[in-house]
C-alpha cells in the first residue's frame, strides 16, 4: 500500500508543481473532502481499511440487568460527523482526522491501546479498529480527482 502513496505522490508532484497556490487550495479541498466521505462511509459499514470487520464490541451486563436497546447502536456513530472528523487543507498538506479529547478516543481504537471508559474507571484493553487509514478505493478515488482537476478543459 504505501509503494502505491508513493507512486501516486511521486506522479502528481510534477503536476501539482505547475499549478497556481489558489487552484492548488481548491484541489487540496476537494481532495480532502472526498476523502473524509469516504472515511466516513467506512466507518458507517464498520470496516478497517483491508475491509476486515471491526472487532465486536464487549457485551456488558449492567450490574445484572439486562441491557434494553431499542435500536443497536453503531460504534463510532458521533465520530464520523464532519463537525468531529475535521479537512484542514495548509499549503501542500491534506489533514483528515481529529482533534481534542476525540483525536485520544480515535487513538485508543485505532492502535488497540489501553485506556479508562470514564474517569475513575480500571483500565481495558480495547480491541484495534481502524478508524482512519487508506484503501485501494481511496488511491483510485484520489487519482480520478486529479485527473479531472488537472487536464485541460476544452472551450468550444
Amino acid at each position: 500500500m504505501t509503494n502505491r502513496l508513493e507512486a501516486l505522490e511521486d506522479w502528481a508532484a510534477g503536476l501539482l508543481g505547475q499549478l497556481e497556490p489558489a487552484s492548488r487550495n481548491k484541489l487540496a479541498r476537494s481532495l480532502g473532502q472526498a476523502l473524509r466521505r469516504s472515511q466516513q462511509q467506512r466507518i458507517i459499514a464498520q470496516r478497517n481499511p483491508d475491509g476486515s470487520k471491526y472487532a465486536p464490541r464487549k457485551q456488558s451486563n449492567l450490574r445484572g440487568k439486562q441491557e434494553r436497546l431499542k435500536r443497536k447502536v453503531q460504534m463510532f456513530q458521533k465520530l464520523r460527523t464532519a463537525r468531529l472528523l475535521k479537512v484542514r487543507v495548509d499549503g501542500n498538506i491534506i489533514n483528515v482526522g481529529f482533534t481534542g479529547r476525540i483525536a485520544r478516543i480515535a487513538r485508543v481504537h485505532q492502535y488497540g491501546l489501553k485506556d479508562r471508559a470514564e474517569h475513575g474507571a480500571p483500565y481495558v484493553q480495547y480491541e484495534q479498529r481502524e478508524v482512519l487509514g487508506f484503501t485501494e478505493t481511496d488511491i483510485y478515488l484520489i487519482q480520478e480527482i486529479m485527473f479531472k482537476n488537472l487536464t485541460p478543459q476544452k472551450t468550444d
